[in-house]
């Protein structure tokens, strides 16, 4: 689907990692080059026309996010360099003013290190508890599990809306409805969901949510923090600079601008943050439910061609996502990835940033393949082909 778009796949790349990044249609190529080649300047800074220009591409972008997840306000949309400075900001710059020593907070272990170590650090400052919700046989996470495990005591739930491992689609619309009804704030993880369903901020009830523009056809570098317009007015900013104070005198006495301006500070990526929203607007007319539709159509296929490869073992077939994981016989599943890079083929391998998910599918490295609307089954069937000769995964090492 609209392989055409992205010039890279005229080498001939297999891509099959795209939980980890995603390849950048022409059109965000050409947002970003227009910026760099036809009128850079820096944003809320002059006052010539150029500059005036990224003014309005910049603040467009804004909105565009303000759309893509219906949040209810420009002044609810922070741009970030990504997801790990988004979480890092929700848990060091609100929860630390906002957990108490007897408070609880609920994660599972296979979540991201991004939504993982802030929590850690910042519990050990604070004594309030991690709590890990438990999953099911399949290693998703159930409405049950998370009703089981909260508490009069629990006061956030932190999750990945989808997980860059498992790949499980999680439930969160009932997840938001019951954190409205407890009081329980909830922050959701969308850096591996932006890209392929809908979101709507609103009618999950989400307090914050956090997603990096890589992840969905954008430039690296690049992210977004939402949060409700009263929560944010309660973070308190990780970085003071130009672009977020009103004045400051020696006195010591500083006044900081209203949101969102008070929580960028310093010069933006102004290039990265017109790139997104050149993602945005294509992503948007291809329609998220096309995106999401065609991925499971492929998913389904390579689970039915794998399974015919000797020595596989599957650790998540039963998931809505386009990520599949897998280990093939006792090989280490980083011989597999550079086995399969000798056919132009590139998979993921390793423990995927979720190191705590040996705890659950006990073992530590595994294969990753993680599907966008640009593969095809043919790819699938170039994937399965080397496979089917993995006797010859060694050879490729010595």
């Amino acid at each position: 689907m609209n392989r055409e778009d992205f010039e890279i796949f005229n080498t001939g790349l297999i891509y099959f990692d795209n939980a980890a990044t995603t390849q950048k249609p022409k059109s965000v190529v050409k947002a970003i080059t227009d910026y760099y080649t036809k009128y850079t300047a820096n944003a809320h800074r002059g006052d010539y026309k150029i500059s005036l220009k990224v003014d309005d591409e910049y603040e467009k972008v804004r909105f565009k996010v303000k759309d893509f997840i219906n949040a209810n306000s420009g002044k609810e949309i922070i741009f970030t360099k990504g997801s790990t400075e988004s979480l890092n900001m929700i848990v060091l710059g609100f929860m630390a003013n906002y957990l108490k020593k007897d408070d609880e907070v609920l994660i599972t272990k296979v979540e991201h290190a991004s939504n993982v170590l802030p929590w850690v650090v910042l519990s050990k400052k604070i004594g309030f508890k991690i709590k890990y919700i438990d999953l099911e046989n399949d290693n998703s996470l159930s409405i049950e599990s998370v009703k089981k495990t909260i508490t009069e005591r629990t006061k956030v739930i932190s999750i990945a809306h989808i997980t860059n491992a498992i790949g499980d689609v999680r439930p969160v619309n009932e997840i938001g409805k019951i954190c409205k009804e407890k009081n329980i704030l909830f922050v959701l993880d969308a850096t591996q969901s932006i890209g392929h369903l809908k979101i709507d901020v609103t009618s999950l009830n989400v307090s914050f949510l956090a997603f990096s523009a890589h992840k969905m056809l954008g430039p690296t570098g690049v992210g977004v923090l939402y949060g409700k317009e009263e929560l944010l007015n309660n973070l308190v900013p990780l970085e003071y600079g130009g672009g977020m104070n009103q004045m400051f005198f020696s006195t010591g006495d500083f006044e900081l601008k209203e949101l969102p301006f008070r929580l960028e500070a310093g010069t933006r990526n102004i290039a990265g943050v017109i790139g997104l929203g050149a993602a945005i607007d294509y992503l948007k007319e291809i329609g998220m439910d096309k995106i999401h539709a065609y991925e499971m159509e492929l998913k389904k296929y390579l689970i039915d061609e794998i399974k015919k490869v000797p020595n596989i073992k599957i650790y998540n077939e039963s998931n809505d996502s386009g990520v599949l994981l897998f280990n093939v016989g006792d090989y280490f599943s980083q011989d597999v990835a550079i086995y399969l890079d000798q056919f132009n083929i590139c998979i993921r391998a390793g423990n995927h940033c979720a190191k705590m998910l040996q705890e659950v599918i006990c073992t530590t490295n595994t294969c990753r393949v993680s599907l966008y609307f640009y593969n095809t089954k043919e790819e699938i069937d170039e994937l399965i082909k080397a496979l089917m000769n993995q006797d010859k995964i060694l050879d490729t090492l010595v």
